[in-house]
């Protein structure tokens, strides 16, 4: 490392300090030893770096649960005497209740850049919202490159200047740090204002004419049945009046 990133280092090991997790080796494996830790409110894992044997890791659940929503990325850990530095890679939870069934953590070093998901968070009033505009934000989290101990709690993107009918891309978040890069591809869109959908006016439907009602101002015309049917009608009645 140059003297000038051993420098920034340490200065930034001062000002900020890694969430330290207790983790435990664990001996119980396969799905009947999970189960049976998870029993104990503890969440099975493992740990694991490129080119190191992976380490099968037991969590208390609720200290997972604290360092999850801490606000930090990168955790510090214990194992055989050691200070590791790691962070979530994977977590599987329970299909009808979402608790956390399992962890998968990698180790990190702080010389080595990482790539990480960080929340994408927005700020300011947009000025399509006060048009009357609906937003809608297509991103949450935005991928980046940094050395663990540039990790950042979130990333902001100011959408005052935000107008209807506009959108803000990857290429418009600007990040101060020049050690952090944006992975997320440059053209993804980010968040857009739009006009709120209009409301569709009901349907008025037609009454249906009822079958043989005759429509005013209208001759209803008989069908040949109806005729022959009355010509007969005559005759018969001809016939009566003549042998009376």
């Amino acid at each position: 490392l140059s003297i000038r990133r051993q420098r920034q280092m340490c200065i930034r090991d001062r000002a900020s300090s890694y969430y330290k997790l207790n983790i435990e080796n664990r001996t119980l494996t396969r799905t009947k030893g999970a189960k049976a830790l998870r029993r104990n409110d503890t969440i099975p894992g493992v740990l694991y770096y490129k080119g190191d044997e992976t380490i099968n890791v037991a969590i208390n659940k609720l200290a997972l649960y604290q360092a999850i929503h801490s606000g930090q990325r990168i955790y510090e850990i214990e194992i055989a005497g050691d200070t590791q530095y790691v962070m979530v890679k994977e977590l599987q939870y329970h299909p009808v209740n979402d608790d956390v069934i399992h962890i998968d953590l990698m180790r990190v070093r702080r010389s080595e850049k990482i790539k990480i998901a960080v929340p994408l968070v927005l700020i300011g009033e947009a000025a399509g919202i006060k048009e009357g505009g609906v937003l809608s934000q297509a991103m949450t989290q935005i991928e980046i490159e940094c050395f663990p101990t540039d990790v950042p709690e979130t990333i902001e993107l100011d959408i005052t200047e935000l107008e209807m009918n506009s959108a803000y891309s990857v290429a418009d978040v600007k990040i101060a740090d020049e050690e952090v890069t944006i992975l997320s591809a440059l053209d993804l869109n980010v968040v857009s204002i739009h006009p709120p959908a209009a409301e569709e006016e009901p349907l008025v439907e037609e009454e249906e004419m009822i079958e043989g009602e005759e429509i005013e101002g209208e001759e209803r015309t008989e069908t040949p049945d109806e005729e022959s049917k009355d010509e007969n009608d005559k005759e018969k009645t001809g016939d009566s009046t003549e042998e009376s």
